[in-house]
């Protein structure tokens, strides 16, 4: 009875593990970008290197919480 317990563990483990392995691999070949947002180079155009796309997520979300803050502003209370 154990046996079967066992192996009935092992049998699960190893599904999932099958699992993620093809999950991790259709994420790397995605072609979407890594950022949501950020729009993906065009099929000539080179990708732009780490830190200008981490330039670009910064300015954008610096952006986006401008906007935000602008919407928030209550009026002044006198």
């Amino acid at each position: 009875m154990r046996a079967f317990g066992l192996i009935g563990l092992v049998l699960a483990l190893v599904i999932v593990g099958l699992v993620a392995k093809k999950q991790m691999t259709s994420m790397a070949s995605s072609t979407r970008p890594a950022v949501p947002g950020v729009a993906a180079p065009a099929a000539g155009e080179a990708p732009a290197n780490a830190r200008d796309q981490a330039q670009q997520v910064q300015q954008q979300v610096k952006e986006a919480l401008d906007a935000a803050a602008k919407a928030r502003q209550m009026p002044d209370d006198n």
